[in-house]
């Protein structure tokens, strides 16, 4: 199907990117300018902003719960933005979103990020706050079963690699991995994939952006043929948690998730990729209020219930 009307209007909209180096400061000041007042969110039985004492050092987090029942399940989320964008505010609306859909508590993540911090510090933060939400388990109100970990784009990145160094230390807390139009491979070599030339341009993120995006990421340190840094490049799968792989028509980055996700399911590991039609990449953070794109979110409530 063609790209939706509802994104290609807004596309339309969009002034060339600027020349020159990419400033994050004022990316990141031009992305605060567009988060809502906290009273047009959506409203959620309990939302703080808490400290997450972890091996790695305190670690800001917002959780997110839906009702007043004593424990629910836990989510981890990783927000996207390349390694050097967004924050707590920016993807405010998708925890809200995932914890009113799911049912269960959303602990969103407040990672370092590049360029300021070197690979692999936001990577160890995610790592330790999830160890911390089931070591603090009393505290937070975890009612010892579900224990998921989820992302978008470069926050798929981290729930993916969260996942496999729980793993590999032994942690077994882990239930499921969430990944929403993952970038899972940071060599950006356009023959490796299809998608890379297909959707080079035309759907926002264009694929000519890539490598200055993840530059500041890759420039801190990250290794792209480190397993941890380009998930799809772990030779070995099998024994990680279920699941569920979302990816978008007209994503620049669609057939690397969907290579991984089949992947996972040839490793045996319980694995869904589900493609969105018409969709480009970042759908989830900027046009799920379309009905057809927030169905991601009843979505993932149905793969945790059924994984």
């Amino acid at each position: 199907m063609p790209l939706h009307p509802e994104i290609a209007k807004f596309l339309a909209t969009l002034p060339p990117p600027p020349e020159g180096p990419l400033d994050p400061v004022a990316m990141r000041a031009d992305e605060e300018t567009h988060v809502p007042p906290v009273e047009e969110r959506l409203p959620l039985h309990a939302v703080e902003d808490l400290t997450a004492h972890t091996t790695t050092g305190d670690v800001p987090v917002r959780v997110y719960t839906p009702t007043d029942a004593v424990r629910h399940g836990v989510l981890v989320y990783f927000h996207g933005g390349a390694f050097f964008l967004g924050s707590l505010d920016t993807h405010d609306h998708i925890a809200r979103s995932l914890a009113k859909e799911t049912g269960l508590k959303v602990v969103s993540v407040d990672f370092r990020r590049a360029p300021e911090s070197a690979f692999p510090a936001g990577l160890d933060d995610c790592c330790a706050v999830t160890r911390w939400a089931a070591e603090q388990g009393e505290a937070l109100g975890w009612d010892g079963t579900t224990l998921a970990v989820a992302g978008d784009s470069s926050g798929g990145t981290f729930a993916a690699a969260v996942a496999a160094r729980a793993y590999d230390d032994g942690f077994d807390r882990i239930t499921h991995q969430i990944l929403y139009y993952p970038s899972l491979d940071l060599d950006f070599d356009e023959a490796r994939y299809a998608s890379l030339r297909e959707n080079a341009v035309g759907y926002g993120l264009e694929t000519a952006g890539l490598k200055p995006f993840n530059a500041f990421y890759v420039d801190s340190g990250a290794d792209p043929a480190d397993p941890l840094v380009s998930p799809v490049k772990r030779e070995d799968l099998s024994g990680l948690p279920p699941a569920l792989v979302v990816t978008a028509e007209f994503d620049p980055m669609r057939d690397e998730g969907e290579l991984y996700g089949g992947r996972l399911a040839e490793a045996g590991v319980p694995a869904t990729v589900s493609r969105y039609d018409g969709a480009g990449h970042g759908f989830v953070q900027h046009f799920s209020w379309i009905p057809e794109y927030h169905r991601v979110f009843t979505e993932t409530r149905d793969f945790l219930t059924r994984s």
